[in-house]
């Protein structure tokens, strides 16, 4: 299941950027994940009533720190710093930088969690990696400065490397404390921390202005229930159900999932060179799942 799970949650995620895209994307990167990340911390609490009740997580004091801490740095800190890499180098480059997510994790937990992968499996793996590639390399981009580079590459690696680092070190508790306390306290801390970040860079006036701009708020909220309420649930439930090692590499099909929904929904072209990656990453997962 788990393995279905990652799959899932790629193909969930690539529809809500499909619609963030045809809500016009008019909100900002960092007021729209704040905006989808305070949503689904709301919609946690119903949810975790349901499955747990009233009773509390029998945490310890150190998990309490780990599923805190694991929010506040692969959430509140990564996206912040991605964001930033967005804003310094664009999209493209940001993105392929963002193929190391799966080495992260599959570094991290070959080192802290004993997890092994088969040789076969390092094969999908690499077709995987290369039908990522495929898909979201562009040779068209824009001229940016050296410097604007170099601090762009920093904080995407840096992004992606304290995501992998907040998944791997709260993998240990999502196996045997309450799971939807785990998923809604991760949210929390990450929601928290955004907000504390807009406190000190004392940015409520200007985020405010967005909020209360006319925006398609419908699309939205769809695209916020998709994107971090039900993707963030899948996407820990498939760490929770197969190794982490795995679970990463199954969720960089979102990109190709992406691909197809564009061509879809949004009618853009499907070329030759987009089909290939395609094709790759499938074959990849295919290895991985069967093998």
């Amino acid at each position: 299941m788990g393995e279905f799970f990652s799959v899932a949650c790629a193909a969930c995620w690539a529809m809500a950027v499909i619609l963030f895209k045809r809500s016009g994307e008019s909100l900002p990167a960092f007021e729209l994940n704040l905006f989808k990340n305070v949503l689904a911390t709301a919609l946690m609490v119903p949810t975790v009533l349901v499955f747990h009740g009233l009773a509390l997580p029998g945490y310890s004091g150190g998990q309490w720190l780990i599923v805190l801490a694991s929010g506040v740095i692969g959430i509140a800190v990564a996206d912040t710093w991605y964001l930033r890499a967005l804003n310094l180098m664009g999209a493209s480059r940001t993105g392929v930088i963002g193929m190391l997510y799966s080495p992260f994790v599959i570094v991290l937990s070959i080192l802290f969690l004993a997890e092994a992968m088969k040789m076969v499996q390092y094969l999908g793996f690499v077709l995987v990696l290369l039908g990522i590639l495929l898909v979201t390399w562009s040779r068209h981009r824009q001229e940016i400065s050296r410097r604007a580079l170099g601090q762009g590459l920093a904080f995407a690696a840096g992004s992606v490397g304290l995501m992998a680092i907040g998944i791997v070190m709260v993998k240990p508790i999502l196996e045997t404390e309450p799971f939807m306390w785990t998923v809604g306290l991760r949210l929390a801390a990450g929601a928290a921390g955004m907000l504390v970040f807009v406190w000190l860079s004392r940015g409520w006036q200007r985020m405010m202005l967005h909020y209360r701009s006319p925006q398609p708020w419908v699309t939205v909220v769809t695209a916020s229930l998709l994107g971090s309420y039900v993707s963030m649930i899948l996407w820990l439930a498939g760490y929770k159900y197969t190794d982490a090692s795995i679970a990463a590499v199954l969720n960089e099909t979102a990109a190709a999932f992406i691909v197809i929904f564009a061509w879809l929904f949004l009618g853009e072209s499907l070329t030759l060179r987009k089909l290939s990656g395609v094709a790759l990453a499938f074959a990849g997962v295919a290895i991985i799942v069967v093998m």
